[in-house]
């Protein structure tokens, strides 16, 4: 009977699956499989592709080989000694040859090291060289058994791959399962439509799988590595595209008014002249909620290009239409601070905070004096937080669920149980990746019917992203800063001088009434060592670097109150220097402050970073940020992020060379959201591929959208995206 996907992994060779690594006692390697690897059945283990290969024909001769550089040699175990040190740990010395030198792989405190190497196998090592008494080693040095006794092309191929491994089982086994399991597989269907894969010039997928695992030379690995990476983006593409064309059939959304009093008096009242780009995304805003399909719009802006003002103006196109809306941020302070731009800016058309005088709605009564209220206010709106508690919180949620609250600005307790909304219509989630799928659709459903969501972020998303795994959203882009903004000027400290500089820098700018931000090392804000440390830090400064200033401490264990009472000390100028973790990286808005410290700045990634240099010249002033650079001379991910943010403050230009530092699963958490992974795709790398991947799938879909007439691809469908199939067929 010839093996199939769907089957167990001990199907393939009961021997080999329940063979244990060594002499070990420990789990069998298909057991091993499953906990550590995830992989339960053959599809799965034909779908762990290699991760690296070792190619014969560029390996070096250890008589070439040279000092400090990175290389692979396959040679011959000559010997195998163990002994122990000065320390009694055990040292395990296996010496490989290969006719011009000897190479040494040196094992501390790994006495079975011993026994996993014979004279005469050989391997295939890499590492970086180095000289220790005379004798070559290899430093980092991963080791391939590549012949034990016997003669095998599994092991012996011009090209060898190596499967990523876990602790119980070797590259070697996976390597043989793998083999074995291809020997059995009869040829395999390909749900890619023949004449796409011709269009495409796409090999079929039986022959991609075999020679992605064992391929017999660089051409056919290209071929397999472009069609695999085909079918990743395809099939993502897919989804987003069979979702967007349910929902377009399935929902029906709100129709609301865009041209009423109260946005007429909104517009006349600002103080400011918006920028064109805010005009274009206000319009585009508009469009869509006019339109009887629920808007999904995602707003994408850079720090400080005021993503507010539109995220405001739909508030209220909602509220003129009759209806409720929403603000959901992911901190207090992102929270507090969207509450204070709101006051700010629906001031002067006669909005006032829930529970003011005259801002009860409906529930306002005539004085017992015998007075006449005040004028109903044209609006009303309040925060709904963790730190609104009793009584305060009991009126907010009243007033959202008999709808004489308009605006309700929170945090995650907007989703909890209890909140319910008479007439929701619209819901703006900020910093929409901070939070969990199940989050941004709770808030939503808390809706009568299908409400327009509005999702802002300050974190610039690269292209590439938002057409896989955004690509559900339409997007809407501001792309200039308001008047006034100038570029904050970027420095990398790396010496004591450079550090001495700074701490002038900022004696010199609070001596001039302006005011600076320390930013600690990002700390686990849970870990109450490292708070400890934060405050230490404080402490240190407060007494040592910064005396004569008044130096406050904000982080992410305090209570509410105290954290506002922080933040408004800061904010009033009480307070010349804040220290803080990175609680401060969105939602605080000091236009005094013009210079900010960020301590152990290699710790960081870019993004945060960005946000972090966004909280400075937010006033018009001119403004210095200093990244302190602790990092080692080797490390250059770490320099090359820090060196990007010196060289421009384009945050979208920055997105992108994140996206090539560190790759998709950093800047999109995959599992969260239930999405299928990229295992070989790399967005940064992609470009050409994603787009024609994305042409192809949406022009299917537009064909055949419930892919009836493509059954295959439909099971392919479901298959890929099993970790969220209620977001791809019912939410």
């Amino acid at each position: 009977m010839p093996l199939m996907t769907g089957d167990p992994i001990v199907a393939i060779d009961g021997r080999l699956a329940t063979r244990r690594m060594g002499r070990s006692k420990g789990p069998e390697a298909d057991v091993v499989l499953q906990d550590a690897l995830g992989i339960e059945t053959v599809g799965e283990l034909l779908h762990h592709y290699p991760r690296r290969y070792i190619d014969r024909s560029l390996v070096l001769p250890i008589g070439q080989l040279t000092i400090d550089a990175f290389a692979t040699v396959i040679a011959t175990v000559r010997s195998v000694k163990k002994r122990q040190t000065r320390r009694r740990q055990a040292m395990v010395t296996v010496t490989i040859g290969d006719g011009t030198g000897f190479l040494d792989l040196t094992f501390f405190n790994q006495p079975w090291a011993a026994g996993l190497y014979r004279e005469g196998m050989e391997v295939a090592v890499s590492g970086t060289v180095q000289l220790y008494r005379h004798r070559l080693q290899l430093a980092n040095q991963e080791i391939e058994v590549l012949r034990s006794d016997e003669q095998d092309l599994v092991h012996t191929g011009r090209i060898t791959p190596v499967h990523r491994a876990a602790e119980g089982i070797s590259p070697r086994t996976i390597r043989e399962l793998v083999w074995r399991a291809l020997e059995q597989m009869p040829s395999l269907p390909d749900p890619i439509p023949d004449d796409l894969r011709a269009a495409e010039s796409l090999t079929d997928r039986d022959q991609a799988l075999r020679w992605i695992h064992f391929p017999a030379d660089q051409p056919e690995l290209d071929t397999a590595r472009e069609r695999l990476k085909f079918d990743e983006l395809f099939t993502l593409e897919l989804g987003v595209g069979f979702r967007r064309r349910r929902l377009a059939a399935e929902r029906t959304g709100i129709a609301h008014a865009t041209t009423a009093p109260l946005l007429e008096a909104f517009d006349a009242s600002l103080p400011f002249e918006p920028t064109a780009a805010q005009r274009r995304a206000i319009a585009d805003v508009d469009g869509r909620m006019a339109a009887p399909q629920p808007m999904n719009l995602l707003l994408q802006g850079d720090v400080g290009s005021g993503k507010t003002l539109v995220a405001v103006h739909a508030c209220l196109v909602a509220i003129a239409s009759g209806h409720q809306a929403a603000i959901m941020a992911p901190t207090e302070v992102l929270a507090g601070q969207h509450l204070r731009s709101v006051t700010s800016l629906l001031a002067r058309i006669g909005a006032a905070p829930y529970g003011a005088r005259g801002g009860n709605g409906p529930s306002d009564q005539h004085s017992l004096f015998g007075e006449t209220p005040d004028a109903p206010p044209a609006m009303t709106y309040a925060l709904l937080s963790g730190s609104v508690t009793g009584t305060d919180r009991e009126r907010v949620v009243k007033g959202a669920a008999d709808g004489s609250l308009d605006l309700v600005i929170g945090t995650h307790a907007l989703v909890q149980e209890g909140v319910t909304f008479a007439d929701l219509s619209l819901a703006v989630i900020d910093e929409q990746h901070r939070f969990g799928l199940h989050q941004r659709t709770a808030l939503s459903g808390k809706g009568a019917g299908d409400i327009d969501v509005l999702i802002m972020t300050a974190t610039p998303i690269p292209r590439t992203l938002a057409l896989t795994y955004y690509g559900d959203l339409d997007v809407a882009v501001i792309d200039e800063l308001p008047a006034g903004r100038r570029p904050v000027r970027t420095i990398a400290a790396r010496t004591a001088e450079d550090r001495t500089a700074a701490e002038a820098l900022v004696r010199h700018e609070v001596a001039a009434g302006h005011q600076a931000f320390v930013v600690c090392a990002a700390i686990d804000e849970g870990n109450r060592t490292q708070v400890r440390a934060a405050e230490a830090e404080a402490d240190r400064l407060r007494a040592d670097v910064f005396p004569e200033l008044d130096v406050a401490l904000l982080h992410g264990r305090m209570r509410p109150k105290e954290k506002d009472g922080t933040m408004e000390r800061f904010r009033t100028g009480e307070a010349d220097v804040l220290i803080s973790t990175t609680v401060i990286e969105v939602g605080v808005d000091v236009p005094n402050a013009t210079v900010m410290l960020v301590e152990n700045a290699e710790r960081f990634g870019l993004a945060q970073l960005h946000q972090l240099r966004g909280r400075i010249g937010r006033g018009g002033l001119d403004a210095t940020c200093v990244l302190f650079d602790a990092s080692e001379p080797g490390n250059d991910e770490a320099r090359a992020r820090i060196d990007a943010m010196v060289s421009t403050t384009d945050g979208f230009a920055l997105a992108d060379e994140d996206l090539r530092l560190r790759g998709e699963g950093t800047l999109f958490d995959v599992r969260q959201s239930g999405m299928p992974d990229l295992k070989l795709a790399r967005l940064a790398e992609d470009a050409d591929l994603i787009a024609r991947a994305r042409d192809r799938a949406f022009a299917l879909i537009d064909d055949d959208p419930t892919l009836e007439r493509h059954p295959d691809l439909r099971a392919e469908l479901e298959d890929r995206f099993a970790g969220s199939i209620d977001w791809l067929f019912r939410s």
